[in-house]
């Protein structure tokens, strides 16, 4: 390659540079959108390895389930450095100058801590004085919601405690983290005047450290915590806790590069399409060449300098707009952060751009590209001659060659080969099946269309069929835009569905956790004065593994070699006992026992997970720990437990006749009507049992339902980049066969059309462009969402109707202002210059 190659590619590209550019065009949104979130999520992990430590606001922390033995104390004081223990739980609070009830976290903390960063709070003294003077500190969100002003009294438990402050910012808060149960901080000295510490109560336990200056951290971690497992306490450092927060960001960001990539092979697709056209209006160009001595190499050399000059530019072009755009991601997961973003400049996005747009050109280029090496010198004189065949054999070899490389940019992305596979495979898929649903519906419409419509609209629906159409390709892209949308609503309508209680009408809405030993008629009567049922009443005990088949736990944590899960042998299980199946079980093997016959080991019923992560089957024994008491059990059945519904599920059951006699509390479900019935028997409980807590499904429900609205915000900016690549694409398709269009439009105009009918044309063509390309892309998202409902989720699906009243006629829509705001110059066109060929 040298410089005449240069001249002649640059020569050749003066005369179609606003083609090419439109070629280009097609993949900067997509590497746009690559950049960014490789960028963001780059500038979030720095943040959050720099800030690790006040995420945590200490170097490490030990966490238990269970209030510190004497020895775990004994041995917690002789860890090196300060510490401030923290114990939190979950209760309802009411508020003595206003009305209603709230869940909220509590949060006993003794002074000093966080260790690292600030408790922001309004007003600013707040944070520093709360301890000492006995106050309280409550979320922002919860002022605002019941309008709670500071010095008003909350009543948490038996404690009347004033509100001091208001949380603005605080370690580890997000808004989502809080949008269920809004925290309240209460000085560690004040925890046992509530009095909410009972029989069952799920408490944390955190002990925060500051380690010595000059201290190893790593080396205290390594010492220390073998010997804390021993005692069934954890210990993190805080670079664990960056790190499980930036794994959970990291999915994610996978999730969403894998929809800018969608992005990106759509433009693909459309620079394959265009570039074809593009070769083919270049053959006559190709055989002069060829006729004035210049080599198939030269002449494959020339249109190769294009290609590739169209990555780079779309490259850098797209890596300096990714830049820009990553600043628009903090508007929408804002509320998932945990940390005030560092922004940085890396160079490693802008050379995937750069990568992305070369290679990205290079590969759908290449196939139309090849054509050119099999141009003849005589197709100068041969008008009619159609485009050079390509060997079935270069053909394959260059498909063959792009899926392998489309797998290594996939397993860039997602760094995990199989699943970058799959991807690839599963996009294939879609556009085979989308390919084929086109073609199906175009050959109906040709040979079904009405023939007594208008002439206008039979020359839109004509004007599909037209030669340098690309329908295909444009049906394609927008199909797969619409369908990403449309997956988008229809996939969270189904969890939210998932969410709900099924089993029972009406739903228990309503669920009371920890009723204590001799209250549970107190909170019956008041349930039924309120005039509800009592759908349940379940106990439930608390114990913990002390042998699995027959090897203590002490042994199995030491065995290094042991493939059970760690979470297993420090769990705390809460187990309950009855005598039947519920609806969200369903029996996997062995045989369910009702009732204990008082002979041999408890046959109990392990759900699949827990059975999977003891490594243990039917017929192996469990020694179970009843708070203090021995108790043997065998493994007498296994269940498959449906934990995505909202209610009661247990990893363990016994059956009747064993644990009645232990310590235990209730859970009892009821159905409000309304919310204004809900808050009414809540604020009864609440002054009668303040020890107990009430989860209300609606709340927890508009909580989900916030949660999907701002992740749904986040796919919807993504899939949007699908849905403008496809506008690319159409408007690049409008301007290469512009000279056909110009073309039909004088022929039409010759026997009698006027530009209005022209204009109609038109329209009617880009109208069933867009409703062909949006209605496939939905019909597939729906058929993909059903059968993940009924495969995977095994819940009934009722389908969104925004794709259909919304998304659809708005894609539609687009298509029409984009085809006809291009369009213009075909009605203007005077005859003489199309018939010249001067509008090439």
């Amino acid at each position: 390659m040298n410089s005449w190659h240069l001249q002649m590619a640059w020569r050749d590209a003066r005369s179609s540079l606003n083609r090419l550019l439109l070629f280009m065009a097609s993949i900067v949104l997509g590497i746009a959108a690559l950049v960014a979130i490789q960028s963001f999520g780059l500038t979030l992990e720095d943040t959050i390895s720099g800030q690790s430590r006040e995420l945590m606001g200490a170097d490490f922390l030990v966490d238990t389930e269970s209030a510190p033995s004497e020895i775990l104390n004994d041995t917690l004081a002789q860890i090196p450095g300060r510490q401030a223990r923290e114990v939190n739980f979950v209760s309802m609070i009411s508020f003595v100058e206003k009305p209603g009830t709230r869940l909220v976290r509590v949060r006993g903390i003794e002074p000093g801590y966080p260790y690292y960063g600030r408790v922001e709070t309004q007003p600013a003294e707040a944070s520093r004085f709360y301890k000492e003077d006995g106050g309280a500190l409550a979320d922002a969100a919860l002022m605002t919601q019941f309008n709670l002003q500071v010095g008003d009294t909350l009543k948490i438990g038996e404690l009347m405690v004033p509100i001091q402050g208001k949380i603005i910012q605080a370690p580890g808060n997000t808004q989502v983290a809080t949008s269920v149960a809004p925290v309240v901080w209460l000085p560690y000295r004040l925890i046992p005047e509530t009095q909410l510490i009972q029989t069952g109560s799920r408490v944390g336990y955190n002990i925060y450290f500051k380690a010595d200056k000059g201290a190893n951290l790593q080396d205290i971690y390594n010492r220390w915590d073998p010997i804390l497992d021993d005692l069934n306490a954890d210990m993190d450092l805080h670079t664990d806790t960056s790190q499980r927060l930036g794994r959970r960001f990291n999915n994610v960001g996978r999730f969403l590069k894998l929809v800018a990539f969608i992005a990106l092979l759509l433009g693909c697709m459309g620079i394959a399409s265009a570039v074809h056209i593009y070769m083919r209006d270049k053959r006559n160009s190709i055989a002069i060449l060829k006729c004035l001595g210049a080599s198939r190499a030269d002449t494959f050399r020339i249109f190769l300098i294009q290609i590739i000059g169209i990555g780079i530019l779309g490259g850098i072009l797209g890596s300096v707009l990714g830049y820009v755009l990553q600043g628009v991601f903090p508007l929408f997961i804002a509320d998932f952060l945990p940390v005030e973003l560092q922004w940085d400049f890396y160079w490693k996005p802008l050379g995937f751009g750069l990568f992305l747009g070369i290679s990205m050109s290079l590969l759908f280029g290449l196939l139309p590209l090849i054509r050119s090496w099999f141009v003849s010198p005589l197709a100068v004189l041969r008008i009619d001659e159609g485009s050079p065949p390509v060997s079935k054999r270069v053909s394959l070899t260059v498909m063959v060659f792009i899926f392998g490389i489309l797998w290594g940019v996939a397993y860039l992305l997602l760094q995990r080969p199989m699943q970058a596979l799959w991807f690839v495979v599963g996009m294939a898929v879609a556009v085979l099946i989308l390919g084929a649903l086109t073609w199906l519906l175009m050959r109906l419409i040709r040979r079904y269309f009405p023939k007594g419509w208008s002439f206008e609209a039979r020359q839109g629906i004509q004007n599909l069929f037209r030669p340098n159409n690309q329908t295909l390709v444009l049906i394609l892209a927008i199909g797969l835009g619409t369908f990403l949308i449309s997956t988008l609503y229809f996939t969270q309508d189904m969890l939210l569905a998932r969410a709900k209680i099924e089993d029972q009408t009406p739903a228990a809405n309503l669920i009371l956790l920890d009723i204590q030993p001799g209250q549970q008629e107190g909170v019956a009567a008041i349930i039924g004065s309120a005039g509800m049922p009592v759908m349940e009443n379940i106990p439930i005990v608390t114990l913990r593994l002390d042998q699995i088949a027959g090897k203590s736990v002490e042994s199995i944590r030491r065995d290094t070699t042991s493939r059970i899960n760690p979470w297993i042998l420090s769990h705390e299980f809460r187990v309950t006992y009855r005598d039947t199946l519920i609806a969200s079980e369903s029996l996997q093997s062995g045989e369910w026992v009702s009732e204990y016959s008082g002979d041999g080991p408890v046959p109990i019923s392990l759900s699949d997970n827990v059975a999977r992560d003891a490594l243990v089957g039917i017929g192996d024994t469990l020694m179970v720990n009843v708070q203090g008491v021995l108790m043997p059990t065998v493994v007498g059945s296994i269940r498959a437990v449906d934990w995505g519904r909202m209610q009661l599920n247990f990893s363990m059951v016994f059956p009747r006749g064993v644990l009645e006699e232990a310590p235990q509390f209730q859970v009892m479900t009821t159905y409000a009507d309304n919310a204004n019935a809900s808050a009414g028997l809540q604020q009864q409980l609440v002054q009668r049992f303040p020890n107990i807590t009430a989860l209300d499904v609606r709340q927890i429900l508009d909580a989900v339902g916030d949660i999907l609205d701002k992740i749904g915000w986040i796919i919807r900016f993504m899939a949007f980049f699908s849905i403008l690549t496809g506008l690319i694409v159409l408007l690049g398709a409008v301007r290469t066969s512009k000279f056909q269009r110009m073309r039909e439009g004088v022929l039409l105009r010759t026997i009698g059309a006027d530009s209005r009918q022209i204009i109609r044309i038109n329209t009617l063509e880009y109208v069933f462009l867009g409703l062909i390309g949006s209605i496939m892309g939905a019909l597939l998202a729906l058929l993909a969402t059903q059968l993940l409902a009924v495969s995977l989720f095994e819940v009934s699906f009722n389908p969104s109707l925004i794709p259909f009243l919304i998304v659809i006629p708005a894609i539609t829509l687009m298509v029409v202002w984009i085809g006809r705001a291009n369009s213009k110059s075909v009605v203007k066109s005077p005859p003489l210059e199309v018939l010249r060929k001067e509008g090439v």
